[in-house]
């Protein structure tokens, strides 16, 4: 296991430095002077120059791009250009509302997939089977800003009963946290439940129909311990790995729902980088993206083995 761990880590390190090289050359194809944004239209000459100097803009590319990897690999991920903070800060910042809205969905996600997508596949093609197809086919199309737009004109505007939007530390004020936490959570919830919904439905159809659960049933144990032994352990191998993909989506910033809930998470960051031209907060985001997406396969591919003490051998 030691050397499994060794080698996927070693193999995270060279996809982290092709990540870099690609993120480094295309944030560096956007039209655009970032300069020039962030000094507004009016500046002289003089303070277009120094702050292109202070940047690091005057250098040759290939300069800026083994600076830039430099310090990422001390953790100086660079100063942005518009607000003068370091990267660092920026994210770290913005992480604790990220990580929040990410846990609180997959958390959502699990308590509707696991459930719908268990009893849909103990009675297939039932009425049971039928809702639950309909209610995860409708999670999957809705888009969802327009399911937020919805949550909000009718629990906000009309009811009164939440908050539009907005974001409020846990530390602070518990009950504004979890005020302002629902809607996002549903939403972004509903649409990894779906999906994950699918995939619940499928692995234990596979597993109710395997050869060992077929002579499990045959030697007469009891349904309870089929399903908890046989066919759940079975159909967590799927499950873990599409809610390591979808919690990997998550931390990586939901875009257009922290918009629609003024949710200042990574994405919304991400966002406002490109909009800026600011070169350091948006490689540093894309950087840390990359880096969650790693670890989390890592992490899935370790709990395989807890799962399947098949895959160690």
């Amino acid at each position: 296991m030691t050397g499994y761990v060794v080698r996927r880590v070693g193999q995270s390190v060279v996809v982290l430095a092709g990540v870099s090289v690609v993120v480094f050359a295309l944030v560096h194809l956007v039209p655009g002077d970032p300069v020039r944004l962030a000094l507004g239209t009016r500046f002289s000459q003089e303070s277009y120059d120094a702050l292109r100097e202070r940047s690091g803009l005057d250098q040759p590319l290939i300069e800026q791009f083994f600076t830039w990897l430099g310090g990422a690999v001390t953790g100086d991920l660079g100063v942005s250009f518009r607000s003068g903070d370091t990267v660092t800060s920026l994210i770290a910042e913005r992480l604790p509302a990220t990580l929040t809205l990410a846990f609180a969905s997959i958390l959502v996600a699990l308590l509707i997939a696991i459930p719908l997508g268990t009893v849909s596949a103990l009675r297939p093609r039932s009425v049971v089977d039928r809702v639950a197809t309909v209610i995860s086919q409708f999670g999957i199309s809705v888009p969802d800003f327009w399911m937020g737009i919805v949550l909000i004109l009718v629990f906000a505007g009309t009811l009164g009963w939440l908050p539009s939007g907005g974001y409020v530390p846990l530390s602070e004020d518990p009950l504004a946290w979890l005020q302002r936490l629902i809607m996002p959570a549903v939403v972004t919830g509903v649409v990894s439940g779906s999906v994950i919904t699918r995939f619940v439905r499928s692995s234990v159809l596979e597993a109710l129909g395997s050869d060992h659960v077929r002579t499990a049933q045959a030697k007469g144990l009891a349904t309870r311990q089929v399903f908890t032994w046989h066919v759940l352990r079975n159909a967590l191998l799927p499950l873990v790995t599409v809610t390591g993909v979808q919690l990997a989506y998550l931390l990586s910033g939901v875009v257009v729902v922290e918009i629609v809930f003024s949710w200042p998470g990574l994405g919304q960051l991400a966002l406002q980088a490109v909009q800026a031209r600011d070169y350091p907060v948006l490689q540093g985001a894309i950087l840390l993206f990359a880096v969650v997406f790693l670890v989390i396969n890592l992490v899935v591919d370790l709990l395989y083995t807890a799962i399947d003490p098949r895959i160690r051998r």
